[in-house]
């Protein structure tokens, strides 16, 4: 295995730490003399070590393709993505600027319709939207915030720029792993901390407390806050149960809420009902109340959107807030934030074809080969087309989806994604890589330092969910050097 950088070699892309030349950016100088001197024995020592704290912390995903469900370690690679914090502070703006956009623009759906009156969003998409939730209808949260925990997929093209290549604003998952990578690395390579001044992601917690305490209907007192989960069956389990002993919330599952005649959410608990005041849902709208939404749930509470609508509890991300997460939709958000802010994108959209316009439709049926293609409302990877991949049956089918409906679908170019020196079995090879930032906003907008960065750990794989074997970094965001 060959751990040097200087044997590393560059595809024809953008690498996040090496020039085309084999060289190291100037950032990653001393991270590559740190791994070269280090040397195969010591490093596979240490990535042993962090290999066997995965295990024994218990930092696992679900892969519910696999028969019985199977629960993974959590595949990490120990070297990091270095971001330089001046470039990162462009980024940063552009995240809080598209949040802020589509947080208007799910209060203006569900109550005025401006946007679509004025010509500026297309009624037929909101029409044949799957996320359109008509029991919200005339509500206005707090703040008039409907999404308040975003997780926005960047991919950097080989010119160097950031994109942004999807929002996700009903349940995004994923903080958890970026935390844990974070002490990971600490313990992996305590001495590159002290060179590199890295700005910090522990303060997310509390930031998310912030946020989640700002939603309180009961302002004057220390809010009860719970994160309601699925179960421990669910592929985000692991992230449910941290993030609310991180923030000394309380975990809870629909079985252990009721809503009561006065419209108040309450806790069961061995000492009588607590109210409580906000709930951090990690369960889609569909199975949320049974009284509004699909009656055969057996995860959600009933009565909770009765409670939430009277604005006796605070929910996060509200019901309804996925008429934004939908990739049809997304092809729009640089027209809302103009619309709504009257500013230009500070982060451009990938390059888009609906399938609904005609001209659209006919270019992506004519060139499937050279385009990803995407259902409007699937995630985790599934259900694209990654058309230089693919085969000429896997190419006849989407052919026919689309032409059976078009409105579900949309295309966009095969990016050269990024590419970072990543830790394999013939040593440190180039991985194609995503990022995936969170943006908070209640009473006031955060983004974290970086985000997970996402690796395709496969050879030429531009598929970087972890359901579909991918693994993460440590996503560094440096100053500069010490």
């Amino acid at each position: 295995m060959t751990i040097a950088c200087e044997d590393y070699r560059v595809d024809n892309t953008f690498d996040e730490l090496m020039t085309s030349d084999g060289q190291p950016r100037p950032l990653a100088r001393g991270l590559c003399d740190f791994i070269s001197e280090l040397g195969e024995q010591e490093l596979s020592k240490r990535v042993a070590a962090v290999n066997a704290a995965i295990m024994a912390s218990g930092i696992t995903f679900t892969v519910y393709t696999e028969a019985g469900n199977i629960d993974r370690a959590w595949p990490f690679d120990v070297i990091p993505r270095i971001i330089d914090g001046r470039e990162w502070a462009r980024v940063e703006s552009g995240l809080k600027q598209r949040l802020a956009a589509l947080n208007l623009f799910i209060s203006d759906i569900y109550n005025e319709q401006n946007i679509v009156r004025d010509g500026v969003f297309p009624f037929e998409v909101l029409q044949d939207s799957k996320n359109f939730r008509s029991a919200c209808i005339g509500a206005m949260p707090r703040f008039g915030v409907w999404a308040h925990i975003c997780g926005t997929d960047l991919v950097r093209h080989s010119d160097g720029e950031f994109y942004v290549l999807e929002d996700n604003l009903r349940v995004p998952s994923g903080v958890s792993y970026m935390l844990e990578n974070r002490q990971l690395m600490k313990r992996l390579f305590p001495e590159v901390f002290g060179s590199y001044r890295i700005q910090p992601v522990d303060d997310y917690t509390a930031q998310l407390y912030d946020t989640l305490a700002a939603l309180s209907p009961r302002p004057e007192q220390r809010p009860i806050i719970a994160v309601l989960t699925p179960g421990i069956f669910n592929s985000a389990y692991f992230e449910h149960s941290y993030l609310a002993q991180q923030m000394g919330a309380e975990l809870v599952e629909g079985a252990d809420l009721t809503v009561l005649a006065d419209d108040c959410v309450y806790m069961k608990t061995i000492d009588g009902l607590q109210r409580v005041d906000v709930i951090y849902r990690r369960i889609d709208d569909d199975f949320i109340d049974p009284e509004v939404f699909r009656p055969d749930s057996c995860l959600g509470v009933p009565g909770l959107m009765r409670a939430w609508r009277a604005g006796n509890v605070g929910l996060a991300n509200a019901p309804g807030s996925g008429v934004a997460d939908d990739k049809v939709v997304y092809a729009f958000v640089p027209q809302m934030i103009e619309y709504y802010l009257g500013e230009e994108a500070i982060l451009p959209n990938v390059p888009s074809y609906l399938c609904m316009y005609d001209k659209d439709r006919d270019y992506v049926l004519a060139n499937l080969d050279k385009l990803v293609v995407k259902p409007a409302n699937e995630s985790g990877g599934y259900g694209m087309l990654i058309g230089p991949q693919s085969t000429s049956a896997e190419r006849a089918k989407f052919a026919e989806l689309i032409r059976a409906n078009p409105r579900n679908y949309m295309a966009q170019p095969t990016l050269s994604l990024s590419t970072a020196p990543t830790l394999c079995e013939e040593g440190l090879a180039p991985r194609h890589l995503d990022l995936r930032p969170f943006v908070l906003q209640s009473s006031q907008l955060y983004v974290t330092a970086g985000g997970l960065t996402r690796v395709a750990l496969r050879k030429g794989s531009l598929v970087v969910n972890s359901s579909q074997g991918g693994g993460s970094k440590d996503t560094w965001i440096v100053q500069g050097v010490q």
